[in-house]
This record gives structure tokens, sequence and C-alpha cells, in this order.
């Protein structure tokens, strides 16, 4: 007899446990992006291999080594900034508790695959009316107390994969987070790195303001004793002054720029610009050779494209979840406990009580609610794909964009140091003449403003060389890799507050 009761609901379930294989909705496949084989501004073969050495793609158990992307430049400053970024910037620290956030809703997706037990306690008192019928009420007018402890348990079988499919949409979910977190590194990074030279290159420019005043002051005192001799007008020691006086007030302007770069850098290391100081320096470097790997490695070195891929898998898996509504729900009841209406007797033997069995529900009629379900999920992944896809021709125009500038940007400085060196022997020729009493001051001034305009345009193409360089590194992905996000063995694993790590 027990055997016959017993049976329908060991059928049930050994029907519901052999049917979790089976899942639907599409399985995951990258979107195909068109890749070019190579970049239009790309260095020629020979220049990238020898290069290569710096920024050459390293095994997964040099992660920490290849992320150091800033020791290229050779500037030690700077790699001791760099080093505090990840440790103590906030927006840093937002988005790792984003992809903290992402991995718990892996966690609570994935809870929909175990039974869920509650147990309670409650006691009631009530009566019955006594107008009722004895056959409807069998204690009529009689006031009872009933005492119970229940527990009861649920399981929704997943015999469509729905939880499944919830789960990878919620791996994938945090795997994009992970990379939106290397995304934020790389991007405080670089921030740092460009704050970094644009200050270095306004404490060049002040140094040659400051030498400059230096200069014009000799002149201004050679200017005056001619004049006290007679040899010069008073209009040439007025004009000599204003030389003086401007290129000061020039160097003192760029106090205003150079502040903001560095309370810019204190606060990208985690710091209140009340608190940090850099010391002038003109480092006087120039910019490394970065190598330049092919299209196609690039889509596996850029943790922004990498975070638009896994977004796609999760609105890939979240097709299936609302495909997973047109079939039957099997779930899994039990329910047991003690229940008395006396305290002294509830946990007794003949005080207990269960049931068990198994429930079917398929929903016939909903409207279209199911059907809108599934076509808001794929009109939400191919919104996804396009984002993808336009990831990805961002990627390519970054690294086009700054390949571009550094090989216009070199020509450019080239042009500009023979241009510099023009106005260097046209000063001294000026000054020459004036000294010889040949040429009025008007002359010496026009040449020292030549001269000074093409010095400090040198040094601003410097800086914008190196400003390219960083943008470039950023554009190839600092060193980082997509073997870099964290694996669903790690993002599932039960360990809270655990690092980003594979």
């Amino acid at each position: 007899m027990a055997n016959t009761f017993y049976r329908p609901i060991v059928v049930s379930l050994a029907v519901g446990l052999l049917a979790t294989a089976c899942t639907v909705g599409p399985n995951y496949k990258k979107p195909p992006v068109t890749v070019p084989p190579a970049f239009k501004e790309a260095a020629p073969p020979a220049v990238v291999a020898a290069a290569a050495s710096q920024l050459a793609p390293a095994q997964p158990r040099d992660a920490v080594a290849r992320g150091k992307w800033w020791e290229t430049f050779g500037d030690g400053q700077l790699n001791g900034l760099e080093e505090q970024v990840a440790v103590s910037n906030q927006t840093i620290a937002q988005a790792e508790a984003r992809f903290r956030a992402a991995r718990a809703a892996v966690l609570g997706a994935r809870s929909g695959q175990f039974p869920t037990v509650t147990a309670g306690a409650a006691t009631t008192r009530s009566r019955a009316s006594s107008s009722r019928s004895i056959v409807r009420q069998t204690l009529p007018g009689l006031t009872v107390t009933d005492y119970q402890l229940p527990i009861d348990a649920s399981w929704e079988v997943d015999l469509w994969g729905r939880v499944r499919r919830g789960v990878e949409s919620s791996v994938a979910t945090a795997q994009a987070s992970a990379a939106d977190v290397a995304t934020a590194i790389l991007s405080m990074q670089s921030d740092l790195a460009l704050d970094y030279f644009q200050m270095r290159g306004l404490d060049a420019e002040k140094q040659l303001l400051d030498s400059t005043v230096d200069g014009y002051g000799k002149a201004l005192q050679l200017t005056i004793l001619r004049h006290n001799q007679g040899v010069s007008s008073g209009v040439d020691v007025a004009q000599a002054e204003t030389q003086v006086a401007t290129v000061r007030a020039q160097s003192t302007d760029l106090g205003v720029s150079r502040a903001q770069f560095e309370h810019a850098i204190a606060v990208l290391t985690g710091r209140p610009p009340s608190a940090f100081t850099l010391a002038a320096s003109d480092a006087g470097i120039l910019p490394p050779a970065i190598p330049v790997a092919l299209p196609a490695q690039l889509l596996e070195r850029r943790p922004d494209v990498a975070a638009a891929e896994r977004s796609v898998a999760a609105a890939n898996a979240q097709i299936g979840v609302a495909k997973a509504a047109y079939f039957p729900t099997l779930s899994l009841t039990a329910s047991g406990g003690f229940e008395s209406a006396a305290i002294s007797t509830l946990l007794s033997w003949p005080s207990r009580f269960w049931s068990l069995g198994p429930s079917l529900v398929q929903t016939l009629v909903d409207g279209g609610k199911r059907r809108a379900a599934t076509e808001q999920a794929t009109f939400a992944w191919e919104e996804t794909v396009a984002a993808y896809r336009q990831s990805v021709l961002g990627a390519f125009q970054d690294v086009e964009d700054n390949l571009a500038a550094l090989r216009i940007l070199a020509q450019e400085a080239s042009e500009q140091a023979a241009a510099v060196a023009a106005a260097e022997r046209s000063l001294d020729l000026a000054n020459s003449r004036y000294q010889g009493g040949i040429t009025t001051y008007l002359e010496v001034i026009t040449a020292q403003t030549a001269a000074l305009a093409n010095q400090r345009t040198a040094i601003e193409l410097l800086t914008r060389r190196m400003t390219a360089s960083v943008l470039l590194v950023k554009a190839l992905g600092g060193g980082w890799n997509v073997t870099d996000l964290p694996s669903p063995r790690v993002i599932v694993a039960d360990q809270r507050g655990a690092a980003i790590q594979k």
C-alpha cells in the first residue's frame, strides 16, 4: 500500500531530475566582427619587432608585471605614483564594489538550483460559531488552542534550464563587471600619466621662461648701459623692460595649470590635494617605442571590449530564461512537523503530521506576456551585439588615431627643431647687429619673440607626443588580457569579498 502511494512521487522526481539536462534558448556564440588584417598607421614590421620586448604579451602568471605598462616610460616618480592608483583610487573602489555586487547576484541566481526549507512555530486560539451546522463544524461553540511546529520544503525542478540560464547570465554579467574594473584601473592609470606628463611639460616650459627672463634681464641691463652712454633711446629701454615683464607674467601664469594637474594627481592617488606636493622637474623623457599587435589580438587586450562581449553573453542567456516560461513548471513540496491542542503533547509521536507531493503547472493563456518577454530579451541581445561591435570599431579607431598622432607629431617635432635652430640663429644675429649699432632694438624684440615662441612650441610638441604615447598604450589595453577575467568557477565560489582573480 505504501509502495503504491510513493511510486508516483518517486517517478515524478526521477523524471524531473532527468529532464534537468534540457536547456532551452540559444547556446552562446561570440558575435562575428569585421577585423582588418593590419592597422593602417602601424609601423613597419622591423620597427615593431625591435620594440616588441617592451610590451610583449606575457603568460598569465606574469599578469602583475605585464600590467605595469607605465614602466615603459622610464620615469621613477611616475612609477611610484602609478602603484598607488589601484590601491587608493576611489573610482576604482566603486567599480570593485559593483563587481562584488554582481558576484553576489550570481550566488543569488544559483540558489534557485537548491530546495527552499522553512521552519516556524505558531499557536492559535479560536472559537467556532455555535450557529454553524455540526456537519460543517465538528465542535461548534468550543474554544480551542492549536500549537504547531511546521517544517516546509519546496523545490522547483529546473526542467527547461530557466535557473541555469539565469546563472549563466549572472556569471557573464559578473565577468563584464570584472572587465569594467580593469577598464576603470586602466583609465585612472592613464589619466594619471596624462596629467603627469602635461605637468612635466609645464615644468619644462616654466624653466624655459625663467631662463628667458634671465636672458632678457641681461639684455635689459645692456640696453640701460647703452642708454646711459647715449647710444640707445629710452624707447629701447622701455621695450626691453616690457619683454622681461611679459615673459615673467607668462611664467607665473603657468602656475595655475600646474597646480590643477598636481591636485588631479593627488585625487587620482586617493589623497587630498592639500596633503600632496610634487616638486618641479624637467625629466626630459622621450616617447618610447610602443609595439602594436595585429587588430585581431587587440580584441583580447581591451577590457572594455571584453566587457561588451560578456554583456552579449548575458543577454543571450536571458533569451533562454524567457523561453523557459513557455514550458510547464514542476515543483516538489513537502511539509511536516508537530501539531497538538496541548503544548505538553506537542512533541509526542501521535502529534506528527506530514505531506509530500509534486505539482505540474502550465500557463495556458497570458495575453501575450511570454511572447513579449521573449521578444524583449531578443531585442536586448541585439542591442548588446551592436554595442559590442561598436566598441570593437572604437578600439580600432583609438589605435589608429594615436598611431597617426605619433607619426605626424614626430615629423612635426623634427621640423620644429629646425625652426628653433633657425630662430636662435636669427636672435644671435639680431643681438650682434644691435650691439654693433646697425639696427634698432625692435629687431631684437622680434627675434626674441620668434625664438621663444618656437621653443615653447617644441616643448608642447614633446608633451603631446608623450600624451599620445600614453593614449596608445591605453588603446592597446595596457597589457591586459582576456585571460585575466575571473573564471565562472571563481565567480560561483562562495568567497565573500574575494579579490578579482582567475
